[in-house]
């Protein structure tokens, strides 16, 4: 496999189309190698319009919604984001680490919080085998208040939820934006949270998408008769 060809045609192909238009995103995405954030089984898709499958069968990974992010969800919610370089940013569901290493890349601090201990390894060695610094993994449940401490600038969730609890749109500083895919099957929409005031938030539909669950956030009631 032509590796840059196959990386240009994602970026050409899957991302622009998609109205990732950002050069600061665009040109980051040929600077961080996708590549060395997928499983060695299956590097083949590293470049691929869907979700990879991190731990256990691709079957398993798929039902326990233990996956990277398609490329252009990641290009999306990182343009949407608009980072700055003095921003300190939260990440809930490090996967990989390959979100981590973007969101790094633009930002001054990253900390990245993953449920599975095993995926917590996997991105640090990834990480540091890619040269990424300014990121801190914690091995640590994002749906638990006490997991979270201090306040960010931006924070990301690289997985969908029901609804945003409150407890993170809190962590916040003011000025802060919050994103992400709220929702539940077959319809579900990147989110943008923005604290514009000490009370005060706001909220913004931006896009519809669908995306693998984060653990452990509170779902949507079921209603029975």
């Amino acid at each position: 496999m032509n590796i840059e060809l196959a990386r240009s045609h994602m970026i050409e192909q899957q991302i622009r189309p998609w109205d990732v238009l950002d050069t600061r995103v665009l040109e980051l995405l040929s600077v961080v190698k996708r590549e060395e954030f997928v499983p060695s089984a299956h590097q083949a898709l590293a470049f691929v319009d869907m979700e990879i499958p991190l731990l256990g069968s691709s079957h398993e990974a798929m039902v326990r919604d233990e996956c990277m992010l398609a490329p252009r969800l990641e290009a999306r919610m990182l343009q949407d984001l608009a980072l700055q370089s003095s921003d300190a940013v939260l990440e809930i569901g490090t996967g990989s680490g390959y979100m981590a290493a973007l969101l790094a890349h633009s930002a001054k601090r990253v900390v990245s919080l993953e449920i599975h201990p095993e995926l917590a390894a996997m991105a640090r060695a990834n990480l540091q085998k890619a040269g990424v610094r300014h990121v801190e993994v914690l091995q640590a449940d994002g749906a638990l208040p006490e997991s979270v401490s201090g306040q960010f600038d931006a924070i990301v969730l690289s997985g969908s939820v029901a609804r945003v609890p409150d407890f993170l749109r809190d962590k916040l500083k003011v000025g802060g934006r919050l994103l992400a895919i709220v929702g539940d099957e077959p319809v579900m929409c990147a989110t943008l949270i923005t604290r514009t005031g000490p009370q005060a938030f706001g909220k913004r539909a931006l896009w519809d998408t669908v995306a693998p669950r984060l653990h452990h956030f509170p779902e949507t009631e079921r209603f029975s008769f």
